[in-house]
């Protein structure tokens, strides 16, 4: 997705490192548990974060991007916010200062009550009913569309408050593999009657670009460039 013009700011997408609840081999996808100190990092994720950071850091270098134009966008999960602490912590920048925000739109996927910490087997469960229709949600959860839309908006806010900047989305698997199927859809997208972004990506929002959601799996701590 290399030089498209259609977002003002570059973005590179990162998955938490290996969370506690993966280790566990626990689905964890409400606010109430997801924000649930308990449910932070392994130490093999902050390690995985590290190396992350690290890597990034190697891009901004290679593409002569300064840290002061880098902002650190995460979900408000306990797993994501600590992978964004501890990559701002290698970038040496302030955790609290204003190059790093959260936004609640980049939480996981909720896969409702049926699904909450039960086992991470159900995984196959949920995406093979994502295939057969993205609109279609896990009973009290999340369909593919309903996260497309909330990451839309994440889109529309980041490209409002941030221009000419890198910025790193750290978020889950489920959000990330959705958020990159809309971007990639929408690059390739050349109808120029969607002008506005946010029209430009409730376009490509149709089951047979939703269901494909899968093909843009991440592994725990890793980084991707999107655009």
């Amino acid at each position: 997705m290399e030089g498209t013009s259609f977002l003002r700011n570059r973005y590179w997408v990162l998955r938490h490192g290996r969370s506690i609840p993966n280790e566990r081999g626990l689905i964890v996808s409400s606010m109430e548990n997801g924000t649930n100190p308990e449910f932070q990092l392994a130490s093999e994720g902050v390690n995985q974060a590290e190396v992350a950071g690290k890597l990034f850091l190697k891009e901004l270098e290679t593409s002569s991007i300064s840290i002061e134009n880098v902002r650190i966008c995460y979900s408000p999960f306990s797993r994501t916010s600590h992978t964004a602490k501890v990559v701002a912590s290698v970038l040496n920048l302030p955790f609290q200062g204003p190059q790093c925000k959260m936004i609640e739109d980049l939480r996981e996927r909720y896969f409702g009550p049926s699904y909450e910490l039960k086992s991470h087997d159900k995984y196959a469960e949920i995406w093979d009913a994502d295939e057969k229709d993205p609109f279609a949600r896990p009973e009290g959860g999340e369909s593919v569309k309903d996260v497309a839309c909330r990451l839309a908006r994440a889109m529309a806010a980041m490209e409002s408050e941030f221009a000419g900047c890198a910025i790193l989305v750290v978020s889950h698997g489920d959000t990330l593999q959705i958020l990159q199927t809309i971007l990639n859809a929408a690059n390739q997208h050349k109808d120029s009657t969607y002008v506005e972004l946010e029209s430009r990506l409730e376009a490509v929002q149709v089951p047979p670009i939703l269901s494909q959601h899968r093909k843009y799996a991440l592994l725990t701590g890793e980084l991707r460039k999107v655009i």
